[in-house]
């Protein structure tokens, strides 16, 4: 066997060692899409993953800088050669992408593309992503395709053990969300059940109170302390039920791995492009990990709610003994000076507040069409 073929199912064998390693959906697609490039020495790859409205649930790029991505716009559309791969279920592979004509353009950030490789990523008969090379990194004499028969088998092998890959993440997260509905629904009966029950005890006793109050004052007093025992108990009952609320994945995986998981599902499930970079964070005391995670999740509400934002980015990063929380979004804005209407409408109260609890501070940056950043930091232990 000549030394090109074993340089190529070395590599192969490689790329799927790689994404045995994830379970999660986007670090899954981020790792084909390395993966890819690498294998077939293309300048740039992608993978889409198709929603049911004609766009693109998730769209992953190698090969473009973070500042290219953000210039070039919201996600493609399915339309010209994406549509075709993802209709037709067929390999395309083209000297030129820009003279099919199918082709319809792209924006003026979009880096420039000639020869391509695409195929579909398909889960028996269904079609559960587009990827795509472009580029090739050879000589291309007369305008040719850089990208080879041998390349085109190869990207397709890798395609097959993808979409296992995809639909096992898929599965997995699946699975995790089914299991903290019912962690969730389980707790919710078992705090209706105890903290109703005392509440009914304590409306019944102050309703003896009063009733005595006035015939017996001694008797009604001894009422009132029951009532007063009976308040501790059931404000007992909640803490304990908010305790055994906090996310069970943050006592699992930790405050970064909760994050990531949950920034995946949103960019998923919304429109706008949703991403996440943690950089040398720690582990923190329980209660600041819970203060920033439940940050993050207002702030990415209002964003995704609110904002109009086609993308919202969130940072962890550590900061001293502690950690800082970005979350900044490119929608509308608003005035912070106007704190009194936006605090309500933003919950930013809630935020101040639990950023204070935990002994940390929040600030917000914004103005009209500027977007928003919300930085929460906290000391650590």
């Amino acid at each position: 066997m000549s030394q090109g073929p074993r340089s190529g199912l070395a590599a192969v064998s490689s790329a799927l060692l790689a994404m045995s390693r994830h379970l999660e959906v986007r670090d899954v697609l981020k790792t084909i899409v390395a993966s890819a490039r690498e294998l077939l020495d293309a300048q740039y790859a992608a993978l889409g993953v198709p929603d049911d409205h004609g766009g693109f649930a998730q769209f992953v790029v190698d090969g473009v800088s973070d500042q290219q991505w953000k210039a070039i716009g919201p996600l493609p559309r399915q339309h010209g050669i994406l549509a075709a791969m993802l209709q037709e279920a067929k390999v395309e592979r083209l000297a030129d992408v820009r003279r099919d004509p199918r082709f319809e353009g792209w924006p003026s950030a979009h880096p420039d593309m000639s020869d391509f490789l695409g195929l579909p990523i398909k889960d028996g008969d269904e079609v559960i992503g587009a990827l795509f090379l472009a580029n090739k990194n050879c000589s291309k004499p007369d305008g040719s395709c850089g990208f080879t028969a041998e390349d085109e088998e190869l990207l397709s092998i890798l395609a097959q053990h993808a979409a296992i890959a995809l639909t096992n993440a898929r599965l997995y997260e699946r699975s995790r969300e089914l299991t903290i509905a019912e962690e969730r629904s389980r707790l919710a009966h078992e705090l209706h059940d105890a903290v109703a029950q005392k509440l009914f005890s304590l409306r019944l006793t102050a309703q003896a109170a009063a009733a005595l109050v006035d015939r017996d004052p001694s008797r009604a007093k001894g009422e009132l302390q029951q009532v007063a025992a009976l308040a501790a108990e059931a404000a007992d009952e909640l803490r304990a039920a908010v305790v055994e609320l906090r996310p069970a994945a943050l006592d699992e995986d930790g405050l970064v791995a909760t994050l990531r998981t949950q920034i995946q599902v949103l960019d998923r499930a919304h429109t706008a492009r949703v991403t996440f970079d943690s950089r040398g964070v720690r582990a923190l005391p329980a209660a600041q990990e819970e203060a920033l995670l439940r940050v993050a999740q207002e702030a990415l509400h209002n964003a995704l709610r609110h904002s109009g934002a086609a993308h919202v980015e969130v940072t962890l990063a550590r900061r001293g003994c502690g950690a800082v929380l970005r979350v900044t979004d490119d929608g509308n804005g608003f005035d912070p000076q106007q704190t009194r209407r936006a605090g309500r409408h933003l919950g930013l109260v809630s935020m101040r507040d639990r950023a204070s609890g935990v002994g940390g501070a929040l600030t917000v940056e914004s103005a009209p069409g500027k977007g928003t950043t919300i930085e929460m930091e906290v000391p650590g232990g």
